[in-house]
C-alpha cells in the first residue's frame, strides 16, 4: 500500500476559502449541523453547489461536468461535511455513480445521466448490501433473468441510504448461475426506484430517524440500455468502485461537529489533564486520517485503483469515528451536562444512536481488513 505525505496546493487552499465563504453565506446563524452523510437530503442546496460547479467536479464538460480533480473534490466534500451541510441529495451520485458511469457507462448513459447528475437534479442510492450477505458482496442473490428487451429483477437490497428519496439506484445482482466462481457472473444494472415492482421500507434509527432502506424488487423490468458495464462484469466494476466509497471524508468526519461543539462548551473553563489529553488525541487522529484519505485521492488524480488503501482509510476512519464517541461522551459525563439540551449534547445523543452504523455502512470492519491485508502481502 502506497500514502505518499501530500499537502494542499495555493490554489487547492483558495478553493477552501471559497467553499467556506458560501458555507457562511448560504447556512443561517441558527443551522443545526448534521452528522456525516446523514446530514439532510436538501435538493434546493444540491442545486445551488451546481451552480457554482462544486458537483460533478470530476466529471469531464462534455457531459456536464467541470474536469477538475479528485482532490478538488475531496477539498470540497471535506468543507461541506465539517460543516454538516445537508449534501445527501446528490452526495451518492457525485461520490460513485458518476465515476462508474465515466469508466462503464455506455456513451448513451453517460449523456442521459451525468449532465443531470452535475446540476444537482438526478439522485442515486446504491443497491449492493442484501439480507445475510452484508460485506459479503459475493454471495448476492439477488436474480436478473434475460427477457425480450431487458431483464427481470428480483430480490432485496438493504441498508439501501436514501431509496425513499433517490431516483435511480445502481443494483449489483447475479445474471448467471453461481457454479463455483462466485465472482463470475455479477452484473449492474440501473433501476429506477419508482419503477412498478419496487417496494421501499424504511429500517429506522434508534431516534426514529430514517435514513437506511430495505427495498424489494419484484419482476422489476429494467430495459438492456440500463445494464452498467458488461454483464457478467459486476464484481470487477463494484471493486473498483469501492475505492470512491470508501476513502473520502466521509468516512472519518461523521462525529466533527461533536468534537467541535464539545470545544465550544469547554472554551470557557480550564481543561484539565484528562480533558487536554481526550482533546489532544482527538485533534491528531482527525488530522492523520484525514492526511491518509488525502492522499487517496492523490492516486485517484494519478489513475490509480486505490482500492486496498482505500479499504484500510475506511477501517481506520469509521472505528475512530466509533472511538470518538466514547470519548466525547466521557468528556458530558464528567463536565458538560447533555440534559440542558445544548447542541453539543443533542448531537452526541444523535452520535451515540446512529454510532454503530459507521462500521457497516461501506463495508464491514472484517472485510475491509481483509481487503487491506492483501496489499501487506499477508
Amino acid at each position: 500500500m502506497e500514502f505518499a505525505p501530500t499537502t494542499l496546493t495555493a490554489a487547492e487552499e483558495e478553493l477552501r476559502s471559497e467553499v467556506r465563504e458560501f458555507l457562511a453565506e448560504e447556512l443561517p446563524p441558527d443551522f443545526r449541523p448534521g452528522l456525516g452523510m446523514a446530514a439532510g437530503h436538501n435538493p434546493g442546496f444540491s442545486r445551488k453547489l451546481a451552480a457554482r460547479g462544486w458537483v460533478g467536479m470530476a466529471i469531464p464538460p462534455q457531459y456536464g461536468g467541470h474536469g477538475r480533480t479528485a482532490v478538488d473534490r475531496f477539498i470540497v466534500t471535506e468543507e461541506l461535511l465539517a460543516a454538516g451541510a445537508p449534501l445527501g441529495a446528490h452526495f451518492v451520485a457525485d461520490r460513485q455513480t458518476g465515476p462508474a458511469l465515466l469508466h462503464y457507462g455506455t456513451e448513451e448513459q453517460r449523456q442521459r445521466f451525468l449532465p443531470a447528475i452535475s446540476a444537482g437534479e438526478c439522485w442515486f442510492s446504491l443497491g449492493m448490501s442484501e439480507p445475510d450477505s452484508g460485506s459479503d458482496l459475493a454471495s448476492v442473490r439477488t436474480a436478473a433473468t434475460k427477457v425480450d428487451g431487458g431483464w427481470l429483477i428480483n430480490g432485496t437490497k438493504i441498508w439501501t441510504s436514501g431509496a425513499h428519496l433517490n431516483h435511480y439506484f445502481a443494483v449489483l445482482c447475479r445474471t448467471s448461475p453461481n457454479e463455483g466462481d462466485r465472482h463470475a457472473g455479477l452484473s449492474q444494472l440501473i433501476v429506477d426506484l419508482s419503477a412498478p415492482g419496487v417496494k421501499i421500507s424504511p429500517i429506522p434509527y434508534l431516534d426514529g430517524s430514517h435514513h437506511f432502506n430495505e427495498v424489494l424488487l419484484q419482476d422489476v423490468f429494467v430495459p438492456d440500455d440500463m445494464v452498467l458495464g458488461e454483464v457478467g462484469s459486476g464484481w470487477r466494476q463494484v471493486t473498483s468502485e469501492l475505492a470512491y466509497e470508501r476513502s473520502g471524508p466521509d468516512r472519518y468526519l461523521s462525529t466533527f461537529n461533536v468534537y467541535r461543539e464539545m470545544l465550544r462548551e469547554l472554551a470557557d473553563q480550564p481543561l484539565d489533564d484528562t480533558q487536554t489529553r481526550t482533546v489532544g488525541y482527538l485533534a491528531a487522529r482527525f488530522w492523520t486520517i484525514r492526511q491518509l484519505s488525502l492522499s487517496v485521492a492523490r492516486l485517484i488524480d494519478a489513475r490509480r485503483a486505490p482500492a486496498m488503501e482505500a479499504a484500510f482509510v475506511k477501517d481506520m476512519g469509521t472505528v475512530f469515528e466509533q472511538e470518538s464517541i466514547g470519548l466525547l461522551r466521557a468528556a458530558a459525563d464528567r463536565e458538560l451536562d447533555p440534559g440542558r439540551g445544548s447542541l453539543f449534547a443533542r448531537l452526541l445523543a444523535e452520535a451515540i444512536l446512529t454510532g454503530p452504523s459507521f462500521t457497516l455502512r461501506g463495508g464491514t470492519t472484517e472485510v475491509l481488513r481483509s481487503v487491506a491485508a492483501k496489499g501487506l502481502g499477508r
